[in-house]
């Protein structure tokens, strides 16, 4: 009985004694820091006066850390007592720390798969830690910009289930959150087009803060990671627009990684976003021009001109209503490229079949008469003089760089192109190693389009219509139905003359190319000039048919092109190295253009065209150099290919 009286009075004395360790419970520490208590101040090292944040037990309990006790984050409390002793070894509550302690125990514990909500804590911590939030503040050095709980408030923190009322609810309470630190920043943003679609009217979907700036991985808005993001976090919402504004020189180069063309916050404004239609709008049509000459300011770029305020940098191919012209031109280029492949593909396949069955039964024919004359097989026919081959060759060179350096602006959402223009030295490197390799291309057509018209306009014999001009006639077109023929068996191979349809096709090209792509080349390269004549939607249509133009040329010489005179089977193994060496052997001349052959033998002109043959260093530098540059042709070809099925998947 004693004893029973003496346990009793202890637990008497116990109670009236202060807490001590012993009792650092949930229920002692709310004693004092229940929100319905009276407010608890301490003396600062300042002697300024500090309230304690007060907590409320049912929000606590809700939160994620409801089940925790206090003392598993606040170790250095030592007693329940008012002013309490702290441990001189234990550190202050650190989100971070005890996080990543935690996950290091679960990742011991095979347990990371049933923690995937704690991962996901993990990879929000990684991210903080590279923030410009976790830098210094320069005001205040000892401390960062913000932690944890300046967001998340330690106590009550909850992120509620997708789909869920209450996580509407907290979602609504972000930019207040944001607001604490950047007031000035969320005014703006209140009257903005986001701020009254989210604030006024409801609109959950409307951006806010961190749909902009992300939650965790905020970084400075100043540096270059953030703007080639932040184009990308417009396109989470406004994916048409940012699709189409790719498709303009600012999203190309932005593309490739580079920030120094306009993007949508230069356009639009960041925080302060309006309506097209609304008058205080920096894009409304009254303010366009002067939105434009911030960059195209007359200094670092010729100024802007008229036709930039009609420039629609969000136009489309699909949109008749509203972008006619563009609609037009996309339809024509779609179909001039199904009709030139599809002809040439089919004429080459063709091609290739039945000369691979020729030539696997070793059937030949006699297409020419040698009227009795005895030649010398060692010779060679001169076919080009050296002008011819010295401009084919800086020709290829020419276009192999533009292909080069303008797929890689065309195609800038592939893998590659970005890699490709960092290694040549930038958007700004490409651009003018495009336009030097565009002047060549140019001087090296017009120096050759001016000899040859003035050799033929002094030779008084010369018919333009004849075997020796490259102006079509009707012989190409029965040369041309001829080959369809042969191609079926239903005839013999034509007999070509000194040009083929194919050759003269190719040469004519050129004339197109030069016109429509150095045509719609030189408007961009010069839009100040052009706008000053020109409205706006002509950037839009030049910039469709420099690229598609382009796109056909490329493709057209890397396949029809390379086939016809190095991939066929009469020309295996490649390559066909008559461009280089000027000369080909009379076997070879005898079955590519009997006719000519038949002209020539017939008026005793061949044999004043026989030269000797290329030596061997000349042969065997001529098949290096072809190589070399069907290899890079066919790179190209690879790349050029994957950047339009890319952009065919892309949409």
């Amino acid at each position: 009985m004693l004893k029973q009286i003496l346990a009793c009075f202890a637990l008497l004395v116990a109670a009236a004694l202060p807490s001590t360790a012993a009792n650092l419970d949930n229920a002692s520490c709310l004693n004092c820091h229940e929100t319905k208590k009276e407010k608890i101040e301490i003396s600062t090292k300042d002697g300024d006066k500090r309230k304690l944040l007060p907590l409320d037990q049912r929000k606590f309990n809700r939160g994620v850390h409801g089940d925790m006790q206090c003392t598993d984050c606040h170790k250095e409390i030592t007693d329940s007592q008012a002013n309490h002793k702290k441990s001189t070894t234990a550190k202050k509550p650190d989100c971070i720390q005890c996080h990543q302690n935690i996950w290091e125990t679960v990742k011991k514990e095979g347990l990371t798969k049933e923690k995937e909500r704690l991962g996901q804590v993990i990879k929000s911590i990684d991210e903080y830690k590279q923030s410009f939030h976790a830098r210094p503040d320069k005001e205040n050095p000892d401390r960062v910009h913000a932690t944890c709980v300046e967001c998340h408030t330690a106590h009550d923190f909850n992120v509620p289930p997708k789909g869920t009322a209450q996580r509407t609810a907290w979602h609504k309470t972000i930019n207040d959150t944001c607001g604490k630190c950047h007031e000035e920043q969320l005014e703006i943003y209140a009257v903005s087009v986001h701020g009254e679609e989210f604030i006024d009217k409801g609109n959950i979907k409307a951006a806010v803060c961190t749909d902009c700036h992300s939650a965790h991985s905020v970084i400075n808005t100043s540096s270059a990671n953030f703007k080639l993001s932040n184009t990308a976090s417009c396109g989470s919402c406004h994916q048409t627009e940012v699709k189409s504004y790719s498709d303009t020189y600012h999203g190309k180069v932005n593309k490739l990684g580079y920030v120094y063309t306009a993007r949508c916050v230069d356009c639009h404004d960041s925080h302060g976003i309006k309506r097209v239609d609304d008058p205080k709008s920096k894009v409304h049509a009254d303010n366009r021009m002067k939105t434009c000459q911030k960059c195209h300011d007359g200094k670092k770029l010729p100024k802007a001109t008229a036709g930039f305020a009609s420039f629609a940098p969000h136009a489309n191919s699909h949109d008749f209503e509203k972008y006619p012209e563009m609609w037009v031109t996309t339809k024509f280029m779609i179909g001039l490229l199904v009709f030139v492949f599809a002809f040439f593909w089919l004429h080459s396949g063709l091609w290739y079949v039945r000369e691979w069955k020729e030539r696997k039964e070793n059937k030949t024919e006699t297409y020419v008469r040698t009227a009795g004359m005895q030649l010398d097989e060692s010779k060679h026919f001169r076919r080009f003089p050296v002008g011819w081959r010295i401009a084919h060759l800086v020709f290829a060179l020419a276009t192999m760089t533009l292909v080069l350096t303008g797929t890689t602006a065309m195609f800038a959402n592939t893998d590659w192109a970005p890699l490709v223009a960092k290694a040549l030295g930038g958007p700004q490197v490409l651009g003018i190693a495009h336009r030097i390799a565009a002047g060549v291309f140019i001087a090296i057509f017009f120096i050759h389009f001016v000899y040859v018209m003035q050799r033929l306009l002094r030779d008084k014999d010369f018919r333009w219509f004849g075997p020796d001009s490259l102006v079509p006639n009707w012989k190409d077109l029965d040369d041309c139905i001829g080959m369809f023929k042969w191609f079926f068996g239903k005839g013999p191979r034509p007999q070509f003359d000194r040009w083929t349809y194919f050759e003269k096709f190719d040469y004519w090209a050129v004339f197109w190319g030069v016109s429509v792509i150095g045509g719609s080349g030189l408007m961009l390269a010069l839009p100040h000039i052009t706008a000053t004549y020109l409205p706006g939607w002509v950037f839009n249509v030049a910039t469709v048919v420099h690229g598609e133009e382009a796109f056909l040329a490329a493709v057209f010489l890397f396949t029809v092109h390379f086939f016809n005179n190095h991939f066929r089977p009469g020309k295996l193994p490649p390559p066909d190295v008559v461009m280089f060496t000027g000369t080909q052997s009379l076997e070879e001349f005898r079955h590519e253009h009997p006719a000519q052959y038949q002209r020539l033998v017939e008026s005793g002109k061949l044999e004043t065209l026989l030269v000797e043959a290329p030596s061997r260093q000349m042969h065997v530098g001529s098949v290096i150099l072809g190589l070399t540059l069907l290899a890079i042709g066919l790179t190209l070809l690879v790349l050029v290919i994957n950047g339009m099925f890319g952009k065919i998947v892309g949409g």
